[in-house]
């Protein structure tokens, strides 16, 4: 165990939560706002844990943060990767190993979401894990972060757990299948000694013939932009236009969905927004 040098990390946490804004990320700033920077309770929420323990953080009484604590941390203050390995050095655990496949979220995508407030939006990694996403996503496509295991990425998903289709229209999951594995296949081409990208593949070839088939085409793509029907439990059917945005190595990208203004998908969406904010403030 490397050392913990408490004082140092408490420091760091509170200073670089006064250097962001509320506009960092997507806030509103709302009134009254004496103090610089971003509120505990606002880092807090961000970061998905409770303010009392961020307050104990940042004033030195707090225990040890775990790997998990401190990921969530690094993407809630938009830490760059040089800032989130030193807050890792700081609370004595060893630095993430820097990847391809990186779990730190790229600032510039975490920056363009915080601004989409009323459109659903989220950032996947080229597995189709999906790594943060904003309440109107979630609320569109259910919590597709609380995933474990092979079952993180969406192409295994897709072709293992028969619910990960059910918000989707029948007739485009022939498409969406060929998609899936052809993405997956880039992948491979992008990153092959990565030993879970090939586990995964040997277990879907094992386990999915309608996968076996398609693997065998052999075709490779990244997925693009494309119009999507996803079906919504309580508002129906949505015709979607669905654009990405890649970082530099193509390694995450950030999905936006879209409906044509006007139209009654777009008056869909509004209602989904509505329903989400409702069911927050219940």
């Amino acid at each position: 165990m490397e050392h913990f040098d408490q004082a140092a990390m408490a420091d760091f946490l509170r200073r670089r939560r006064e250097a962001l804004q509320p506009h960092d990320v997507g806030l509103p700033k709302g009134a009254r706002r004496r103090a610089t920077g971003l509120r505990r309770e606002e880092v807090a929420v961000l970061a998905g844990m409770s303010t009392d323990y961020l307050a104990r953080l940042e004033q030195q009484r707090g225990p040890r943060p775990s790997e998990q604590l401190l990921a969530a941390l690094a993407r809630a203050l938009r830490l760059s990767l040089d800032e989130r390995d030193h807050l890792f050095r700081l609370a004595g655990h060893g630095v993430p190993v820097r990847v391809r496949r990186e779990e730190h979220v790229s600032p510039g995508l975490m920056r363009v979401l915080d601004r989409l407030e009323d459109t659903p939006a989220q950032v996947i990694s080229d597995l189709a894990e999906t790594l943060v996403q904003n309440r109107l996503a979630t609320a569109l496509l259910g919590d597709e972060t609380r995933y474990t295991g092979m079952a993180r990425s969406g192409f295994y998903r897709w072709f293992t757990d028969p619910r990960a289709r059910g918000r989707y229209a029948q007739a485009g999951h022939a498409l969406q299948s060929r998609t899936h594995v052809a993405g997956l296949r880039a992948a491979l081409s992008r990153g092959g000694d990565d030993p879970r990208l090939v586990a995964m593949v040997d277990d879907l070839r094992r386990r999915s013939e309608e996968f076996r088939e398609l693997w065998e085409l052999h075709e490779v793509a990244v997925q693009v932009g494309r119009r999507k029907t996803l079906l919504h439990p309580e508002v129906g059917p949505l015709d979607l236009d669905c654009q990405v945005l890649f970082t530099e190595n193509q390694a995450q990208a950030l999905l936006v969905f879209t409906a044509t203004p006007g139209s009654e998908d777009h008056e869909k969406l509004q209602l989904l927004n509505v329903l989400a904010h409702g069911r927050i403030s219940a």
